[in-house]
């Protein structure tokens, strides 16, 4: 994997976040209750909130994902390149 693919996997990421920010918006629409929360994360440590307990569950387990998914992206570089100058 060189950088080219990061680059075009990053940029599908962004559009794939974007349709489902619009999707959300627009299923929201019509529901007089609106449930939120928010993930952010700094360096390895995420910081978790939301506005009850199903939907800050659900961002913890969004965020553990996240971080083990970045984790697994340093680490696998490393060991696949370890003798490579």
């Amino acid at each position: 994997m060189n950088g080219l693919d990061l680059v075009i996997i990053g940029i599908i990421m962004v559009f794939i976040g974007f349709i489902v920010v619009l999707l959300s918006i627009i299923s929201a629409a019509g529901k007089s209750r609106v449930e939120g929360g928010g993930v952010i994360i700094i360096g390895p440590v995420p910081i978790v909130f939301g506005s009850n307990r199903n939907v800050t569950s659900l961002l913890l387990i969004l965020a553990i994902i996240l971080t083990l998914l970045t984790i697994i992206m340093f680490i696998v570089p490393m060991i696949t390149y370890r003798g490579v100058p």
